[in-house]
């Protein structure tokens, strides 16, 4: 055990993490060749084009250092506050951490919000200045930055460029000198941390572990202490580049067991596995159950897609553990899904992924988030989709979640910015001038607020510097009203909002509008209304299209005509009755983005 190193790769989005981790690769000599690619972790197809590692991965790789022969264990983690669901596990895996900040930017929010989970959890920090090799790094400013924050000496911080290789060798040097080896006792009763897990299609599911104490051999027959399942291990190995089968992991190593599981419910990420015949006495504790942030409904386009579209998401739900899902109906879209999500980036992706890994068409609801309704008998009510909202008439109050923002930018934005998280009913609780020119902003805001569009907006305001992170901060009473949209006076639930009181008015005007523009002209007029209860706040009206049966006249008596319009008129009052008005998907994904 003194010989094993388990680490991961601390960073903001951008800063380098992936390109160092391949330098990692090369220089252990773990891959060579063909083998290298740009961006080795990142293998799913959208992480390539987007640049952003979506998923974090496991890798061994074997250095030798004054004779003497290391294992090196990097679990690579994500950079963007969406999947920080990711690297909270990683970090449970691990005993040290790279802390990599890029020499042209500096420090930004989401490396201190993981910083701060790796210090939590006891992890050793080895700060590291990437991105050296560009013309325009700062290497003295940000190591002020990283001094105040670590409380390290300067002589720590390690110099180096995922790009040229510069620093690699220091770095790999700094993993065996400074990292703790793991603690654990090899003939205690077998404990597994499963931090991860992965769906094949023909070997069922791979869970990926961390042997805690004991050992474990092939063909052991364990137990999943949550679940309580039982199975023989009929593969267990350590993850190189592919799966490397061997008969037995001792205490401190990461590996995967293949045991046969079929269905995704048995796999937990944070339960632990022990033996049948020698259980250890309690699960290993301090992991936490993911909590979504953002609800929306997911439904198939066609509604025969329905079993497709759930065994999809289980399958995706091994790959991604936060995603959360329940059935539900909706009257205007059929039989559907309501997932949670950790954020708006994470709903993108599960949705792009859904359509390429298993070629599922979906449509998605106006995302929310949950809310906590209060009844006049004291009654609490959870509310994750607007129709689950008690009558008004039974209403006490509503509590909706709060979030604690952080904000951190260059001083000549402050200004745009403040008046941005006013806008979003913010709250300012602390301004802390880093140094120079930098400066941390932190709001209280409610959840609903940055759901949307927050995001993008700070980044075009600051010119995409002023980076942004946050956490649940518990929920607080607010004035909300329920918007619905009308089309020909008939409610569409997918359609319908919770927003607060002062911007129902505007919120709805812009839906109708945007709504107006979308929808295709019928043969009849087409009534588009926002209603709050029973009082109506918007309203547009899309025009009917004429078909002009007098053509076929020419000449004669006026009679003639009048009787022809006299017919089509009756036909029209009649398919107005009857008619149904088609909704296209884009105005469900144009409600998103109404500004």
């Amino acid at each position: 055990m003194n010989n094993i190193r388990n680490f991961c790769i601390i960073a903001h989005i951008d800063h380098g993490k992936s390109t160092l981790a391949d330098r990692l690769l090369e220089y252990t000599k773990t891959l060579e060749g063909k083998a290298l690619t740009e961006q080795t972790l990142d293998n799913m197809d959208l992480e390539r084009e987007r640049g952003i590692t979506i998923k974090s991965h496991a890798i061994q790789m074997n250095y030798e250092k004054n004779g003497q022969k290391y294992t090196l264990n990097l679990i690579d983690t994500p950079g963007h506050v969406d999947f920080s669901y990711e690297v909270s596990r990683s970090i449970a895996a691990c005993e040290g951490a790279l802390l990599i900040v890029d020499a042209t930017q500096g420090i930004q929010a989401q490396t201190i919000s993981n910083l701060y989970q790796a210090i939590n959890h006891d992890l050793h920090i080895i700060p590291i200045l990437n991105k050296m090799d560009l013309p325009n790094a700062m290497p003295e400013e940000v190591e002020d930055q990283i001094i105040e924050l670590v409380g390290c000496d300067r002589s720590e911080i390690i110099h180096a460029s995922g790009k040229t290789g510069l620093g690699v060798y220091d770095i790999l040097d700094a993993i065996i000198e400074r990292v703790p080896a793991p603690k654990g006792d090899g003939n205690a009763p077998l404990q597994c941390l499963i931090f991860d897990s992965v769906f094949n299609s023909f070997r069922g599911i791979i869970a990926y572990f961390k042997v805690v104490n004991g050992s474990i051999s092939k063909g052991d027959l364990v137990k999943f202490v949550a679940t309580g399942k039982e199975y023989y291990a009929d593969e267990v190995g350590v993850l190189r580049l592919d799966l490397q089968p061997c008969e037995k992991l001792g205490a401190g190593n990461v590996g995967y067991i293949i045991s046969g599981i079929k269905t995704s419910k048995e796999v937990k990420v944070g339960d632990t596995i022990t033996h049948v015949k020698n259980p250890c006495s309690k699960a290993i504790e301090g992991f936490e159950e993911v909590k979504p942030m953002v609800f929306a409904g997911v439904y198939p386009i066609d509604a025969e897609d329905y079993e497709d579209l759930r065994a999809s998401i289980e399958k995706l739900q091994l790959n991604d553990a936060s995603l959360t899902f329940q059935p539900e109906s909706s009257a205007a879209l059929g039989f559907g899904f309501r997932c949670g999500f950790l954020g708006l980036l994470h709903m993108e992706i599960i949705q792009e992924r859904l359509d390429r890994e298993f070629d599922m068409n979906v449509i998605t609801t106006v995302p929310n988030v949950p809310y906590k309704a209060y009844t006049k008998k004291d009654e609490l009510v959870e509310v994750h989709m607007p129709s689950m909202l008690p009558e008004a008439t039974l209403l006490d109050h509503v509590e909706e979640p709060y979030i604690r923002a952080q904000v951190i930018t260059k001083t000549e934005y402050i200004g745009s910015i403040m008046t941005l998280c006013l806008g979003k009913r913010g709250e300012l609780i602390k301004q802390n001038y880093l140094m120079g020119d930098r400066v941390e902003i932190e709001y209280d805001m409610p959840l609903a607020e940055i759901v949307f569009d927050f995001y993008d907006k700070l980044k075009s305001i600051s010119r995409g510097y002023a980076s942004f992170d946050y956490y649940p901060i518990g929920y607080r009473t607010s004035k909300l009203a329920k918007l619905d949209i009308l089309l020909n006076s008939e409610p569409v639930d997918a359609l319908s909002t919770l927003t607060h009181v002062d911007n129902a008015q505007t919120f709805g005007r812009k839906m109708c509008e945007k709504l107006q523009e979308l929808i295709p002209r019928q043969q009849f007029d087409i009534a588009i209304q926002a209603a709050i209860g029973a009082k109506i706040v918007a309203r547009e009206t899309i025009k009917a299209l004429r078909k002009d049966v007098t053509a076929k006249c020419y000449g004669g008596d006026i009679s003639r005509k009048r009787k022809l319009l006299e017919k089509q008129k009756k036909g029209k009052k009649k398919m107005k009755q009857i008619g149904n008005v088609e909704v296209p998907q884009k105005a469900f994904l144009a409600v998103l983005k109404l500004d």
